[in-house]
Protein backbone atom coordinates (compact mmCIF):
# COMPACT_ATOMS: atom_id res chain seq x y z
CA UNK A 1 0.00 0.00 0.00
CA UNK A 2 1.42 3.13 -0.99
CA UNK A 3 1.61 6.14 1.93
CA UNK A 4 -1.20 8.57 2.06
CA UNK A 5 0.75 11.26 3.38
CA UNK A 6 4.61 12.30 1.96
CA UNK A 7 7.23 13.66 3.60
CA UNK A 8 6.78 17.72 3.33
CA UNK A 9 2.96 17.32 2.77
CA UNK A 10 1.41 19.90 5.38
CA UNK A 11 -1.68 18.76 6.89
CA UNK A 12 -4.76 20.22 9.17
CA UNK A 13 -5.02 18.67 12.61
CA UNK A 14 -8.04 18.78 14.59
CA UNK A 15 -6.72 18.76 18.12
CA UNK A 16 -8.61 16.64 20.83
CA UNK A 17 -11.25 15.01 17.78
CA UNK A 18 -12.00 11.29 18.85
CA UNK A 19 -10.13 9.10 16.74
CA UNK A 20 -12.39 6.49 15.04
CA UNK A 21 -10.95 3.50 12.76
CA UNK A 22 -9.53 4.05 9.44
CA UNK A 23 -8.99 7.87 10.44
CA UNK A 24 -5.29 9.00 10.55
CA UNK A 25 -4.05 10.33 13.95
CA UNK A 26 -1.55 12.62 14.88
CA UNK A 27 0.43 10.84 17.69
CA UNK A 28 2.83 10.72 19.98
CA UNK A 29 5.14 7.63 19.89
CA UNK A 30 6.77 5.88 23.26
CA UNK A 31 10.50 7.73 22.35
CA UNK A 32 9.22 11.19 22.11
CA UNK A 33 8.41 11.64 18.85
CA UNK A 34 5.19 12.64 16.78
CA UNK A 35 3.66 10.43 13.88
CA UNK A 36 0.97 10.65 11.69
CA UNK A 37 -0.66 6.64 11.86
CA UNK A 38 -3.70 5.38 10.59
CA UNK A 39 -5.97 3.93 13.68
CA UNK A 40 -6.87 0.05 13.44
CA UNK A 41 -8.92 0.49 16.68
CA UNK A 42 -9.06 0.09 20.10
CA UNK A 43 -6.75 -2.12 21.99
CA UNK A 44 -6.32 -2.56 26.43
CA UNK A 45 -3.26 -1.68 27.62
CA UNK A 46 -1.42 -3.73 29.89
CA UNK A 47 -2.61 -1.10 32.89
CA UNK A 48 -5.92 -2.03 31.72
CA UNK A 49 -6.91 1.08 30.03
CA UNK A 50 -8.19 1.64 26.65
CA UNK A 51 -5.37 2.27 23.39
CA UNK A 52 -4.82 2.56 20.30
CA UNK A 53 -3.48 0.25 17.87
CA UNK A 54 -1.72 2.10 15.24
CA UNK A 55 -0.29 1.38 11.94
CA UNK A 56 1.98 3.00 9.03
CA UNK A 57 0.46 3.08 5.61
CA UNK A 58 3.64 1.83 4.26
CA UNK A 59 4.81 -1.32 6.75
CA UNK A 60 7.88 -1.00 5.36
CA UNK A 61 8.37 1.91 6.76
CA UNK A 62 8.63 3.65 10.26
CA UNK A 63 7.83 2.09 13.47
CA UNK A 64 4.27 1.45 14.84
CA UNK A 65 1.80 -0.81 16.68
CA UNK A 66 3.65 -3.92 15.60
CA UNK A 67 6.42 -2.74 16.79
CA UNK A 68 5.62 -1.05 20.39
CA UNK A 69 1.82 -2.02 20.99
CA UNK A 70 -0.82 0.01 21.50
CA UNK A 71 -0.86 4.26 22.06
CA UNK A 72 -2.50 5.19 25.02
CA UNK A 73 -5.29 7.27 24.18
CA UNK A 74 -3.89 10.62 26.22
CA UNK A 75 -0.81 10.39 23.49
CA UNK A 76 -3.26 10.46 20.16
CA UNK A 77 -3.23 14.34 19.43
CA UNK A 78 -5.19 15.08 17.10
CA UNK A 79 -7.09 13.57 14.02
CA UNK A 80 -5.93 14.46 10.26
CA UNK A 81 -8.74 16.25 8.69
CA UNK A 82 -6.99 16.93 5.22
CA UNK A 83 -3.88 17.53 3.65
CA UNK A 84 -3.25 21.26 2.48
CA UNK A 85 -0.14 21.43 0.36
CA UNK A 86 0.91 20.47 -2.21
CA UNK A 87 -2.76 20.17 -3.29
CA UNK A 88 -5.94 20.30 -0.83
CA UNK A 89 -7.47 16.57 -0.20
CA UNK A 90 -9.24 14.92 2.40
CA UNK A 91 -7.04 12.18 3.81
Amino acid sequence: MLPTLREGDRVLVRYGARPGPGRLVLARLADGTTAVKRVEGPRPLRTGATGWWLLSDNPAEGVDSRHRGPVPDDAVLGVVLLRLWPRPRRV
